[in-house]
């Protein structure tokens, strides 16, 4: 029994201690509780403002609103933007409109990061004591980035220079390759949306190192297998019984070191080799004769070409440039027909068959007058145009001189009648034209005479006067053009031989602005005195060209002729 109340005794104190405990551990509870209620409630009450003292580059947005810190963002950043922004990479920069990269502010996010429900306790500190300046939140278009750094890439990279390897002056000249800089696009792009807001410009653009295709192991295996031996002596170039030597400078000066697959080749040019070949040795080449379309029997008639020899050219380059690799120094070849450079099937290909034009004009009783026609007519006779080329009647005839049958004979010249060597070659000049008038001929140059002659057709004549007056037409056609001229039965003719291509018709307006003749003094020496009498008059002449049924286009051509005056010879009374 005693033993019992002892043990009751023990008993009651440590019941109390527990319960104490108990009720403090409720009150700890009770008040962690409390805290965090309050600490939830405080990051609840806060979460739609920024914190106090917060800045975004300078703009304050400290204890506004989400929506308000967003607005003010936007007026004082939305134009950012449009700022040239200075990209560099290396010691290159260039300036690009931030938009058009798709760079912008995100006010949103920069706020958001600001702002909002968070239980983190540096959220609520920067409440209580303010943020500081924080940097924004970049907006940014990837692709548009992308796309806007590969554009600058001639702009910022430095490509690398190649090794080389040329020759000049008898001497070959090497040029080092070097590395050249790079843009690393894919961590541009990061760079730039990290950086572009917050670091001073330039943004400084991650590079990377371009290397030469040609780098210098290259150069120094071409250096000592094709520089050393190609430069160590003449190559002789052995064609039959003609043994001709090639010597360094002449080698050089068709020799090409190229890239091929990252080294360098040698590469001669066959046709500069065979060209100085011939020039030193000129019994190894003979010329071609070129086909001829001449008039025989009335008609048009392919004299047939005559090929020629040369050395051949590829067999040449191939041995001369494995003897000029080689220590052997020579090279045989042989010789091959050359085509001449207009062959009969080019002739033929011309299809020049059928007469597609002929005009004439008749002659005056000048005997002199005629013996220039004649002679004229022969020269130009047998001319083949091909197509797209302009015959030029000044060139066709050559230089108009006694010694080639030309005499003196009646010009008109700034208006009086004179004389002149070659006089009356402008009735060869207008028959001409005529017939490339009616064939179709684009009409390139020409100049009617200054007045009037009944022997030509009105406004649709032209003279001539080496070397300023010419008469030019180009052939138009794609058939080539063969001129007959010829004087006959008191008349100028002129004929085209081709193939028909154009359908033409032609108008002549009425005379208009008719003017009276006058009295006029010429105090040449050699004045021919004129009675007059033929009006001026002006006149316009039209053509249209068909093809295929079908108008090509229409022309016309305006000229007015001064009347005849009467011309006395000396000064005016």
């Amino acid at each position: 029994m005693d033993d019992d109340v002892a043990a009751l005794e023990q008993f009651e104190p440590e019941s109390e201690k527990r319960g104490a405990g108990a009720r403090v551990a409720i009150w700890l509870t009770a008040v962690a509780a409390v805290l965090a209620l309050a600490y939830v409630g405080a990051a609840w009450y806060l979460q739609d403002k920024v914190p106090n003292n917060t800045s975004v580059l300078g703009v304050g947005i400290g204890g506004l609103s989400v929506p308000a810190a967003q607005e003010r963002l936007e007026e004082e950043l939305g134009g950012l933007d449009s700022d040239p922004l200075q990209l560099a990479l290396g010691n290159r920069t260039a300036t690009i409109d931030p938009s058009s990269a798709g760079l912008g502010v995100d006010t949103e996010a920069t706020v958001a990061s600001l702002a909002g429900f968070s239980l983190d306790p540096r959220i609520l500190w920067a409440h209580l004591v303010g943020s500081g300046d924080m940097d924004p939140v970049s907006a940014v278009d990837e692709q548009s980035l992308r796309d806007l750094l590969e554009s600058l890439r001639p702009e910022l990279e430095v490509q690398p220079v190649e090794g080389e390897i040329a020759f000049a002056d008898g001497a070959a000249q090497v040029t080092d390759p070097a590395d050249g800089v790079g843009l690393d696009v894919d961590r541009a792009v990061p760079t730039i949306v990290e950086t572009w807001l917050i670091e001073p410009e330039p943004v400084e653009l991650p590079e990377v190192t371009l290397e030469p295709v040609i780098g210098q192991d290259a150069i120094d295996d071409a250096v000592r297998e094709i520089v050393e031996p190609l430069t160590s002596g003449p190559v002789t170039v052995t064609v039959g019984d003609t043994n001709t030597p090639l010597e360094v400078e002449d080698l050089l000066a068709a020799a090409v070191v190229e890239p091929v697959d990252g080294t360098l080749e040698l590469r001669l040019d066959a046709d500069a080799l065979r060209d100085r070949l011939v020039e030193l040795e000129p019994s190894l080449a003979a010329d071609g004769t070129d086909a001829r379309i001449v008039i025989q029997n009335g008609a048009p008639a392919v004299i047939p070409s005559q090929p020629g020899t040369e050395v051949d050219a590829e067999e040449l380059g191939t041995a001369v440039t494995a003897a000029a690799l080689s220590a052997t120094r020579s090279a045989t070849v042989g010789r091959i027909e050359a085509a001449a450079d207009f062959t009969t099937e080019d002739a033929k290909a011309l299809k020049v068959t059928e007469v597609v034009s002929e005009f004439s004009t008749p002659l005056t009783s000048d005997n002199v007058r005629t013996q220039n026609l004649i002679n004229g007519t022969g020269i130009i006779t047998n001319t083949l145009v091909k197509p797209d080329e302009v015959f030029s009647l000044i060139e066709a005839l050559g230089p108009v001189t006694e010694a080639r049958g030309f005499v003196s004979s009646g010009v008109v010249e700034n208006g009086f009648y004179t004389k002149a060597l070659g006089g009356g070659l402008s009735q060869l000049s207008t028959t001409t034209y005529n017939a490339a008038y009616f064939a179709g001929m684009d009409l390139v140059e020409h100049k009617p005479h200054s007045r009037y002659f009944s022997r030509y057709p009105e406004g649709r004549e032209a003279t001539m006067w080496a070397p300023t007056v010419d008469m030019k037409f180009r052939n138009s056609t794609p058939y080539g053009v063969l001129v007959q001229s010829w004087v006959e039965g008191g008349r100028v003719w002129v004929r085209f031989w081709s193939t028909s291509h154009f359908d033409v018709e032609t108008d002549t307006s009425g005379r208009y602005n008719i003017t009276q003749p006058q009295t006029v003094y010429n105090t040449d020496p050699e004045c021919l005195p004129e009675s007059g009498g033929q009006v001026g008059f002006t006149v316009t002449v039209t053509r249209w060209r068909y093809l295929e049924g079908a108008l090509h286009d229409k022309e016309s051509w305006t000229w007015t002729y001064a009347p005849w005056n009467n011309v006395v010879c000396g000064e005016a009374p």
